[in-house]
Order: structure tokens, then sequence, then C-alpha cells
């Protein structure tokens, strides 16, 4: 039987096509990954606030392949009105499936807390209103953003079509001493290929939206990652 260790329901973006194989290619030994998908084409707020209700129908279809846990994977889809906005929407999910649920703003939180990360940098795919909104979710979370630039793209699969080094030289454009560490944003933006070699060059820890929702999933799933080769939150904090 696939998934005879553990089933992770993965909610995405209808346009995402990243995250998907990100996951594919970190998750350990007998651990499987079953999608559904929420309708979005654009990352603007209007858009990200609609394909939020659709996440209940989503949630419900994926509790029929019996997950043992969810992930609601978009970064300021769930973010997007804040912490409050992220509480609601996990709970939500929770309740309708009875199957516990985490988000992807969640896992950014409790990861950049594993690794006493207070001040950081944030790179982002997105346009600037976006960036501010997860500016302001992350400031209210108790973090303190030293600096924060995206790259102004609207259209989720040309979010996808980045390289990973597109990654690599927007954290190091940004990226200040007084950091203690970096975020890449968005679980559509490639990053895995470049975290270990951000981490080596900038001495600093790196997440992504992608390492941290699969980080903290198998956490709660009581899996220890011990994933090697792409940073130091996945190969065990």
């Amino acid at each position: 039987m696939y998934g005879w260790r553990a089933r992770i329901g993965l909610i995405v973006p209808s346009s995402n096509t990243t995250m998907e194989s990100e996951f594919w290619k970190l998750v350990p030994e007998g651990v499987t990954i079953h999608t559904s998908r929420i309708r979005l084409v654009e990352v603007i707020p209007k858009a990200l606030r609609d394909m939020a209700t659709e996440s209940l129908k989503a949630a419900e279809d994926l509790a029929t392949a019996e997950v043992d846990i969810i992930v609601y994977g978009c970064t300021t889809g769930s973010l997007l009105e804040g912490i409050e906005w992220e509480q609601k929407l996990r709970t939500s999910i929770e309740e309708q499936t009875g199957i516990k649920t985490i988000t992807t703003a969640l896992a950014v939180i409790e990861a950049l807390h594993a690794l006493n990360i207070s001040k950081l940098v944030v790179a982002t795919p997105y346009i600037e209103e976006l960036n501010q909104l997860e500016r302001k979710f992350l400031e209210d979370s108790g973090f303190r953003v030293l600096n924060i630039k995206g790259l102004n793209i609207i259209k989720n699969t040309d979010i996808g079509r980045q390289p990973p080094w597109t990654a690599y030289r927007l954290v190091r454009e940004i990226f200040v001493p007084e950091a203690d560490g970096v975020f890449i944003s968005c679980t559509n933006f490639r990053t895995i290929e470049i975290i270990e070699l951000l981490e080596k060059d900038l001495k600093r820890p790196v997440i992504s939206s992608n390492t941290a929702s699969l980080w903290l999933a198998l956490r709660k799933l009581g899996i220890s990652p011990n994933i090697k080769g792409f940073g130091r939150l996945l190969g065990g904090v």
C-alpha cells in the first residue's frame, strides 16, 4: 500500500506547478502526497479570497482518501487577512473533516521559531500589495522583517516557470547582515535546489514555503524528516 507510513493531503491553487513536485522529491520513504486543487489564475488579493471559498470542498475530497493530515498549500492565501484569517481557515477545515490541518502560513511561523529566527529578509514573486500583507502578518506574529522584495509577477503559472537561480539571486540582492535568517515565500516558487547553497553562502538558515510546510506536516505526523541536502530545517533542527 502506498502511504503505509503516512498520507499527506495537499490543497494547492489550481495553477500551482511546483509544490507537488518539490514535496515528492523530499518526502521520506512510506509517505505519499494526495492533492486537491482550488481555482486560482492570478496571485492578487481578490482571487486569493475567492479561492479560499473552495477550501472546504477540496478538504472533503481529500478526506475520502483517508489522509492523515491536510496542508493548505498557499502562503499568501493563508495569511491574507491576518492571524485570525489563518486560524479560521485551518480550524474550519479541521471541523469539517475531522483531520488535523496546517497552513503554509502557520508552518512558516513554526519553522522560524524552530530556527531561532527573529529578524529576517523575505524574497517573494509577489506584487507589492501582497508583500505588505505578508510583512504585516509576520510582524504581527512577533518577527522583524528587515527587507522584503518581490518580482511583481501576477500570473501564477509565470511564477512556476521561474528557475531556482531566480530565487537565489533575489535573496542575495536583499540580504542584510543583521538578518538571523531568510524566508523565500510562495509554494509555487521553485527553491529547493538553492536553499543549501544560500545557507553556505550567507551563513544563515533559509526556509521556503514548501520546506516549512513539509517540515511541519511531518512533525505533526510524528515523523522525523532527517532529509539531507535541502537546508537545516529538513536536515534536523
